[in-house]
């Protein structure tokens, strides 16, 4: 089958987590700045970070799928699997800033994150083991970032057990690594496509 329908899918449930996060803020009581402040401030704050996680595996996925137009049931799957890390992101979310980023909400909500960034690496080395599968490696190359933030994750769980506010800061910091456009996968595509323009130019080789 096509790889449309899989993201036609996967563009849904990711729309119903953002919508499920922001209609779990609290409503302040007050209609001042300092009532906005105390009942929704923390809560404002995690819901931008997973926001930013939700639109960086969006935009990732997108950039995946460009590469692959056909998938199987294995990868199927494995899509599933990255889905249903990701659709906690509510309840991780909302734990986390009830309980005021105590120790054991914070790192669940730590082990949702990485569980996510695993979860992404298998889909994709999933697809890599398809016909495709050349032209994914070589679009992503070495995959620096991919290496590096389940690293930034693990000291994110290690600093929640000592002070789950400074576990935080890694997680931030994937989430500004992964903010910055990645043009990989669109330089990839548009140097193969100028090469295939310039093969049809110069015609058939005899």
């Amino acid at each position: 089958m096509t790889s449309s329908r899989l993201e036609a899918f996967s563009d849904g449930v990711l729309a119903i987590i953002i919508t499920v996060m922001v209609l779990g803020l609290a409503v302040p009581k007050g209609d001042s700045w300092t009532d906005l402040v105390h009942t929704s401030g923390l809560g404002l704050l995690t819901y931008l970070l997973s926001f930013v996680y939700v639109g960086i595996y969006w935009s990732n996925h997108h950039h995946l799928f460009q590469l692959r137009p056909t998938v199987d049931g294995v990868v199927l799957w494995a899509n599933l699997h990255l889905l249903l890390w990701l659709s906690l992101y509510p309840f991780t979310t909302a734990w986390i800033t009830e309980s005021h980023v105590a120790q054991v909400p914070t790192i669940v909500y730590g082990l949702n994150l990485l569980g996510a960034a695993l979860a992404y690496s298998i889909l994709q080395r999933t697809i890599e083991r398809g016909p495709d599968g050349s032209r994914i490696r070589e679009a992503f190359g070495r995959d620096l970032k991919g290496i590096v933030s389940p690293l930034l994750y693990l000291t994110g769980l290690g600093l929640s057990f000592v002070v789950p506010w400074l576990a935080l800061v890694p997680y931030v910091i994937v989430a500004v690594i992964w903010l910055v456009p990645d043009r990989r996968v669109e330089r990839y595509l548009r140097t193969h496509a100028d090469a295939g323009a310039s093969e049809d130019e110069e015609g058939p080789t005899p």
